[in-house]
């Protein structure tokens, strides 16, 4: 498994903004030549976070982006589930997909259940405090 960029530029970008917690906003191109990240990239992403309620946005001089909670409290499935969608890792969605012939005898899917429910464990035990 492999997150996208979008997973993976978007917890720099995050923890960028827990790291400066507290500073005020913090525009999109600071975050970007701090994390030599496309701006226009993370306009993107940062559209993806706020309508998830993640960030929020702050317009006008000095405007830019803040946490909308406490880094305690935004777990990194909540963010990767917000840039990448729902993770799966079966391609019959773990028993979602009615019309697969072969789920009762699927070989793989007990064992891709068991990852899947390891990896959303993991996901959402892990904040981005943690970090």
């Amino acid at each position: 498994m492999k997150l996208s960029t979008k997973g993976r530029y978007g917890l720099m970008a995050m923890y960028n903004l827990k790291e400066n917690s507290g500073k005020g906003p913090i525009a999109l191109k600071d975050i970007a030549k701090e994390e030599n990240l496309s701006e226009s990239y993370l306009e993107q992403l940062f559209s993806l976070l706020k309508k998830a309620d993640l960030v929020k946005s702050i317009r006008g001089a000095g405007g830019g982006y803040v946490l909308s909670r406490d880094p305690k409290d935004i777990a990194i499935g909540e963010i990767i589930n917000a840039l990448e969608g729902d993770i799966s890792l079966s391609c019959c969605d773990l028993g979602k997909n009615a019309n697969c012939g072969k789920l009762k005898d699927c070989a793989t899917r007990d064992i891709l259940s068991k990852l899947q429910g390891q990896i959303e464990d993991v996901m959402e035990s892990m904040t981005l405090a943690d970090m």
